[in-house]
């Protein structure tokens, strides 16, 4: 018997699954004091022992916890899932707070091996040397993209950052900017009607890319919240990032789904002992899915074998209770920062 067992808060189960260990992200919190001390300083060496060659960090590990002890070999560099940004912030507020110059040849670095990945067309894959697989595409997967360029835009914009050198100030400046001109160009088009963007996106011609085998071509009903708010972010934006942000909304608004919730029920006889299940409610708050397709707009939902379902409950257990197919992603950016970005585009 399948029984009700909570209604999970979307929040929380999309990215409690990020949380397994402390990330350098969680201490950029801490006074400047705190960067001086024993405990910091004991961070940042496990920080540094997990630098490749390369400059980057990888990810899916705690880089915080202790020392690598591996063949350095084995570092896979990375800027997929949060990797090598938050190292690199936390190296600068430990240069920032000792002047210890291997803080700052370890940031120097990273921050090469981040400007070197870019395309020439603005583009980042996943990861530097990009290889032949998916993982070479233009990347906004779990927000990669769009994590670099704010990363960019804060070395040269931020008192943070006011050690790097005035060449990199100037490169960080040029890549962010031409990394939004990919943006504007990869932003997808059907109808003569600029919509949203997918996960992926070719690196020579910006159609959209599949990623995974569950992860195909559509228009990502998660991705393109975080590009529509970095363009929302940029202090003067042209005419055309006003017509990308305007049309992206007018999509979201379009894509929203009503009258369902999802729930996660009690399943004891199943792997995880639960199982997610999508009911109909009249007064459920709106929700958007992390996939619709191209051709018909709807959400699609897609198992191992690639092959693209109408229906959550149509897919096997391990995708649809190992994939984040639902979520609120859009509601903050449409209710609350949009209206206030076309105020302060009327006070301009």
């Amino acid at each position: 018997m399948i029984r009700p067992l909570i209604i999970v808060s979307l929040t929380f189960m999309l990215t409690s699954h990020h949380a397994c260990h402390a990330d350098p992200g969680s201490f950029l919190k801490k006074e400047n004091h705190w960067f001086r001390g024993e405990e910091a300083l004991a961070i940042a060496q496990n920080i540094l022992s997990f630098q490749s060659d390369l400059g980057g960090w990888p990810k899916n590990v705690s880089t915080t916890e202790g020392p690598y002890k591996g063949d350095r070999k084995n570092l896979r560099p990375t800027y997929d899932n949060g990797a090598t940004t938050d190292e690199l912030r936390y190296l600068a507020r430990m240069f920032n707070a000792t002047k210890k110059p291997i803080f700052k040849a370890a940031f120097d670095r990273g921050l090469s091996y981040i400007l070197k990945g870019q395309y020439s067309n603005g583009g980042w894959p996943q990861f530097h040397p990009p290889g032949k697989g998916y993982h070479r595409h233009i990347t906004f997967n779990d927000n990669a993209m769009v994590r670099i360029l704010e990363f960019l835009r804060g070395v040269h914009t931020k008192e943070t950052y006011q050690f790097v050198s005035k060449e990199y100030q100037t490169q960080t400046r040029n890549a962010f900017e031409k990394g939004i001109s990919c943006i504007l160009k990869c932003q997808i088009q059907l109808n003569g009607r600029r919509t949203a963007w997918c996960a992926q996106h070719d690196e020579k011609d910006f159609h959209p890319q599949s990623g995974r085998s569950y992860e195909l071509i559509s228009l990502s009903g998660s991705e393109s919240v975080g590009i529509t708010r970095l363009l929302m972010s940029i202090k003067s934006p042209s005419p055309e990032m006003v017509d990308a942000i305007e049309s992206a909304i007018d999509w979201f608004e379009s894509a929203k789904l009503t009258g369902i919730r999802l729930l996660t029920l009690d399943a004891p006889k199943t792997p995880k002992g639960r199982d997610r299940i999508v009911v109909n409610e009249k007064n459920a708050p709106p929700l958007w899915a992390r996939f619709y397709s191209l051709e018909s707009s709807r959400p699609m939902f897609v198992d191992r074998d690639g092959i693209p379902k109408d229906h959550l409950a149509d897919i096997g257990y391990e995708r649809r209770n190992g994939y984040a197919w639902y979520g609120t992603w859009p509601q903050r950016l449409i209710e609350d920062e949009y209206p206030a970005w076309k105020k302060r585009r009327q006070k301009n």
